[in-house]
């Protein structure tokens, strides 16, 4: 049972982020007891809202004498020194772990995985590894996401397909790979072009959608800024009135997004799959 100051019973509403920080669970978790059925919720103008009288039976208290789960900066260090020797049976032991201490899928990818990976790129750019170690961990690091898959699986009506690809120039299929999954467990179809993909790509693909929600271009290298600005510029004026996110590391900010064309921005992947949400939404009003 989750315990609840007394004060908390007959509050308003909150939404599924309050909850999440509240239980501290991954928003993706809550998200999935919503859809299950697990937490009841009302959606109110798209959002999700949760009586707090209904948190008081959602989570167990755990068994007397059991461990806490491991902290998850410490699993990431983990997982990381597995991915750079190229260990792909003992990352995936560290996976598995994780999952079974309580670790969602999806936060295996966002708190674990993704971490793991940022902190290889800068040791590779610092020069503390070399680049076969980053391509070898890149690898291992497909595999897991590949095995992982099974568990974005979904059934239940579709919100609508989002077409994803880094740009062209960009050579990191990894990211969008990631938010490909995250999508598909929120209940989307995905199309991923994978890295490097021109423009002509995201048109044709995006042109053959039925409906599509929107277009989302991945880039990570900031010097690739300027042609990503004229790719933007090409596919909008191939598909006019399409609705298209650009993010990635080198879209650090609400500010470079526009810069770039991007008709919004998020900070976390949570916030990504949201704003994607919010886009589902809006094409059906």
């Amino acid at each position: 049972m989750v315990d609840l100051e007394p004060a908390t019973t007959g509050a308003a509403p909150l939404a599924l982020r309050e909850v999440a920080d509240l239980l501290g669970l991954h928003y993706m978790t809550v998200y999935r007891y919503v859809r299950s059925g697990r937490l009841p919720a009302t959606k109110v103008a798209d959002e999700w809202r949760v009586d707090p009288a209904d948190l008081s039976a959602l989570r167990p208290v755990p068994a007397k004498g059991r461990k806490a789960a491991p902290d998850r900066v410490e699993v990431s260090r983990r997982l990381e020194s597995r991915l750079v020797v190229g260990d792909e049976s003992g990352a995936w032991g560290v996976v598995d772990a994780a999952m079974a201490a309580g670790a969602p899928p999806e936060a295996v990818l966002t708190e674990l995985l993704a971490p793991a990976l940022h902190r290889i790129g800068e040791r590779w750019a610092a020069g503390a590894i070399e680049i076969a170690d980053e391509h070898r961990a890149s690898a291992v690091a497909n595999r897991l996401i590949s095995r992982l898959g099974p568990h974005f699986v979904r059934p239940g009506r579709r919100r609508g397909t989002v077409v994803l690809g880094s740009v062209a120039g960009d050579r990191h299929s990894l990211p969008t790979a990631i938010m490909g999954d995250l999508l598909r467990g929120a209940g989307f179809d995905v199309l991923d072009l994978g890295a490097d993909t021109p423009a002509e790509s995201f048109v044709s693909t995006a042109a053959g959608v039925d409906r599509l929600v929107a277009v989302g271009m991945c880039v990570s290298d900031p010097d690739l800024l300027d042609a990503v600005r004229v790719q933007v510029s090409e596919v909008r004026d191939a598909l006019p009135g399409l609705a298209l996110l650009v993010g990635g590391n080198a879209v650090d900010s609400a500010e470079v997004a526009a810069s770039v064309g991007s008709d919004g921005w998020a900070d976390s992947p949570d916030a990504v799959v949201e704003l994607f949400a919010s886009m589902a939404a809006a094409s059906v009003d």
